[in-house]
């Protein structure tokens, strides 16, 4: 199931979000070689991890097996602040549009191919189903291009914001992924199950228009 965690609820999820910062860490730092995060302490944690973030966490038997960070456009996020070179438009400003970053699945969990893992398709789903309760219908992506026909055959509606560009060796691409009920049914026909992978709602309020 995938646990929504924001500045409403995190205390009930400190151990979990440690077990997050460390899957980041291991995935980002140690696996992907991005040694600008490395952190003494072994957990990957940046600026944007503030009071107006949303994690996604995949638990399993009390461990985190999957993350992903969501990030208001209406803020300064990733794309505007880091990686402003990828995006060749003005960026995605709108409380309906939400940058998602962080993706981190355990080995073990992760996809094989084109076939999405059980956790993986957990979290994207996720996106999709908070995103149509709380009047968000599309994010931002930084991603590597292969991306792109899975997202569209899963039934986003894709735009790029610019052209590739490497980023720590690895050709990368800013996209907008638009959804609607669609995209959920899509989801779902894929994991081949109707019901919701979310265990429960956040608290109120979202912060959609912070």
């Amino acid at each position: 199931m995938i646990h929504i965690v924001t500045a409403e609820n995190t205390a009930r999820y400190a151990d979990a979000l440690e077990q997050a910062w460390r899957l980041r860490h291991r995935v980002f730092v140690e696996e992907k070689g991005w040694s600008d995060l490395a952190r003494p302490d072994g957990r990957e944690i940046d600026g944007f991890d503030d009071a107006h973030a949303l994690h996604m966490l995949a638990i399993e038997a009390g461990t985190v097996v999957g993350y992903q960070r969501m990030l208001p456009t209406t803020r300064p996020y990733l794309l505007t602040e880091v990686l402003s070179e990828l995006c060749e438009v003005e960026p995605p400003r709108s409380p309906h549009v939400w940058e998602w970053t962080r993706y981190a699945v355990e080995r073990g969990h992760r996809d094989r191919g084109r076939i999405l893992s059980p956790v993986g398709s957990a979290l994207l789903t996720g996106i999709v189903e908070w995103g149509l309760e709380s009047g968000v219908d599309a994010i931002v992506i930084e991603m590597n291009p292969l991306w792109l026909l899975r997202l569209v055959q899963l039934h986003f509606r894709v735009t790029p914001l610019g052209l590739p560009r490497p980023i720590a060796g690895e050709d990368t691409v800013a996209v907008s992924a638009a959804f609607d009920a669609r995209t959920l049914a899509r989801l779902r026909a894929v994991r081949g199950d109707d019901a919701s992978v979310l265990s429960a709602r956040p608290p109120r309020p979202l912060r959609l228009a912070s």
